[in-house]
């Protein structure tokens, strides 16, 4: 257990998130566009299927955790460990070889908050892009909404639809098998082990609406080929979270 200090409050990891609801929209975008994006980080997306990459965008709302309640948006894409090898030949089947030889990982590319406590605590504590936003949203009925808006400029506004009930793996005790996460920031990139027990999760395949507006973000996301139809989308109505101390990638 590491001991941090939040402005003025003390923080403990792992830091715990009790109750959370989390909405995804996962998209296949051209792999070459992707690297771009990421070339800051030195990190190299795995490309599931032949020059495509797995960017997936996340509106989460916290309403119970060590860091408060707030509202939180994510793009994030699926890398490869940044002790993998080089990647298979290219052909059909290379991606699938590449995420059971190499495994992958969670690559958070951007992350705006809209409180103050959680973005300190998360670009000290792990290296987490956070940034302060207005994130809306609206998860009063089935279909959850985010509207992001940065320096009052609309980025996205996202429309997640309701799936089909999906329970996690009983012998996992609810614990769903996710890749650690990754995060870069002032020249540092750094791993973040993580864990997750969900109930409620519902899935499609699509099931997603997505409008870009004229914010930086928004041109970085219509250069990976956004807005597009999705590759799946999911949701879960109670998650809870373990973010454990970082180390290095």
């Amino acid at each position: 257990m590491a001991s941090h200090v939040v402005q003025g409050r003390r923080v403990e990891t792992p830091v715990e998130v009790r109750d959370a609801s989390v909405c995804l929209a996962a998209y296949l975008v051209r792999a070459d566009a992707a690297r771009a994006v990421l070339a800051y980080s030195r990190m190299d997306v795995t490309e599931v299927l032949p020059g495509k990459a797995l960017c997936s965008l996340v509106f989460v709302r916290y309403r119970d955790s060590d860091l408060g309640s707030y509202n939180e948006f994510g793009v994030t894409f699926l890398v490869r460990p940044a002790d993998a090898g080089p990647p298979p030949r290219r052909g059909p089947l290379a991606g699938l070889k590449d995420l059971r030889g190499a495994g992958s990982g969670a690559f958070v590319h951007w992350l705006p908050v809209d409180q103050a406590f959680t973005l300190e605590a998360g670009r000290s504590i792990w290296g987490f892009p956070k940034e302060l936003a207005d994130v809306d949203l609206r998860l009063g009925s089935p279909y959850k909404r985010c509207l992001l808006r940065r320096d009052g400029r609309m980025v996205v506004d996202l429309l997640v639809r309701p799936g089909i009930a999906a329970t996690p793996a009983p012998l996992l005790g609810g614990v769903l098998p996710l890749p650690d996460a990754y995060a870069h920031l002032d020249g540092v990139t750094r791993r973040i082990p993580w864990t997750v027990r969900a109930r409620g999760i519902r899935w499609r395949p699509g099931g997603a609406l997505i409008r870009l507006g004229n914010h930086p973000i928004a041109k970085e996301l219509s250069e990976l080929g956004l807005p597009r139809r999705a590759l799946m989308t999911a949701a879960a109505e109670h998650v809870s979270m373990a973010f454990e101390e970082p180390g290095p990638a």
